[in-house]
């Protein structure tokens, strides 16, 4: 397989090289390569742990356990605020 850089791609990954971070090129891009394993490995894992949560949502509607949607908007307020 051959990839082509766009110049400021190549730019960056000489200042690396420049900097002591990589040795050579491929070094940078099996780095770069990890780190989008990771992120997608991330990704898959938010998108299986979310359609759980729906399944359990969902149970819950099925057998009645539901409260007001302003409880919801108020608990979901509350994470953001408390991650912020």
């Amino acid at each position: 397989m051959n990839i082509t850089l766009k110049p400021e791609q190549e730019q960056f990954i000489q200042s690396q090289i420049e900097r002591g971070i990589f040795a050579n090129p491929e070094q940078a891009i099996e780095a770069a390569l990890r780190l989008l394993e990771e992120q997608s490995r991330g990704y898959e894992q938010w998108v299986q742990e979310t359609r759980e949560k729906i399944d359990v949502g969902l149970a819950q509607l099925e057998r009645g356990e539901k409260f007001p949607l302003e409880v919801a908007f108020e608990r979901l307020e509350r994470k953001i605020i408390c991650r912020n």
